[in-house]
């Protein structure tokens, strides 16, 4: 059954805030150009667009990359950086959007220990694998460095026997405790599983509570959804329901049909909504099922000024993780009797750039 409801954005616009531990920023840098001596609209339109969102808590951040053009979304990558211990990491992983296709994986590690310093960086690749391990130090006049590589011969084969690796975690996000797996094999990304253990209060039913687990794969997501017994209670999930019944009171079927997330992280609201039974209906628009939301509004030199960016998804879309459309707006009241409006619409399923609108509202 392909259905989700994911945990994390792709998006982000020049918004920087910070409420405890976590903090939610990012940007949006635009350039649209238009060659008016062209015979047609489209053949006059360029468009090269950076997505960034950065989620940092605690002591590690997490960022998402996203390169759009005219052609719709060129490149994606993932980059996490922390500390574990004594241990700093970095992971980096690249990704085609557009076949979807993996590329590259990259982990470094670095520690110091009774002034000795050890590094690694391990690359996945191609159908190959590298680890290079360092140590260097000194004592009095006497300095010294090792480096030792391993594989890395691009003979397309994982050499120092490497098989698979899973990654678990687990990170407070919104009013709900995330848990997931990060796994790669021989030939690169495989899955990215994440999901709520429990705490998905039923209304009216207190003593009855779900959980919620999907998993990415590079052309598809899973759900699955389990009940549980539990007298908790939860602050930003809503369900909706669909009930089948003949008559007044016989009741045939209950049947959870969609499932939304939304919270406030400062002044930056998340919106998450996913209809469970496919096709867009009450919560997404058709023909996308799936949809998140960043939003924000606050006042800027002159007046009010907001801004969303969404990311749909598609059910059975041929691109990176079923995501079909970036839509983007923005409004920002320029005098007390001008407001100036803006959008911007990329679909990455056709591979277009589909939509850009300007507008102002004058009154006096």
């Amino acid at each position: 059954m392909r259905r989700a409801i994911v945990i994390c954005c792709v998006l982000a616009v020049g918004l920087t805030l910070a409420v405890g531990a976590q903090i939610l920023s990012g940007s949006w840098e635009t350039t649209l150009s238009i060659d008016p001596q062209q015979a047609s609209f489209a053949d006059a339109i360029s468009l090269d667009s950076e997505l960034i969102v950065n989620y940092v808590i605690g002591d590690w951040s997490f960022t998402s990359e996203s390169e759009l053009d005219e052609d719709g979304w060129d490149w994606q990558q993932f980059y996490a950086a922390g500390v574990l211990g004594a241990f700093t990491f970095g992971s980096t992983l690249d990704i085609d959007p557009d076949t979807p296709a993996f590329i590259e994986w990259e982990v470094e590690t670095t520690v110091s220990i009774a002034g000795v310093s050890f590094g690694a960086v391990f690359n996945l690749y191609d159908l190959d694998t590298r680890l290079e391990l360092t140590a260097s130090g000194t004592a009095g006049d006497v300095a010294l460095e090792v480096e030792l590589t391993l594989g890395g011969d691009d003979n397309d084969e994982c050499d120092f026997s490497f098989n698979t690796i899973d990654i678990e975690f687990g990170f407070p996000f919104c009013c709900a405790d995330i848990s997931g797996v990060l796994s790669f094999d021989c030939g690169g990304f495989t899955r990215f599983c994440i999901g709520v253990a429990d705490g998905i209060a039923v209304p009216n039913l207190p003593w009855f509570t779900l959980g919620a687990a999907l998993c990415y794969r590079l052309d598809e997501k899973t759900i699955e959804l389990n009940g549980q017994f539990d007298f908790g209670e939860t602050d930003c999930f809503n369900l909706y329901f669909e009930v089948e019944k003949t008559g007044v009171l016989t009741i045939e079927n209950i049947s959870i049909v969609g499932i939304e997330l939304i919270c406030d992280i400062g002044a930056i609201t998340f919106h998450g909504r996913s209809e469970l039974g496919g096709a867009g209906g009450n919560l997404v628009d058709s023909p996308y099922w799936e949809a998140y939301t960043i939003s924000t509004s606050d006042d800027a030199c002159c007046g009010p000024f907001s801004f969303d960016m969404s990311v749909y998804f598609l059910e059975g879309g041929v691109r990176l993780f079923d995501i079909g459309l970036f839509e983007a707006n923005m409004e920002l009241q320029v005098a007390s009797q001008f407001t100036f409006t803006t959008g911007l619409e990329i679909n990455a399923e056709s591979g277009a750039f589909t939509e850009w609108t300007l507008g102002f509202v004058v009154t006096w």
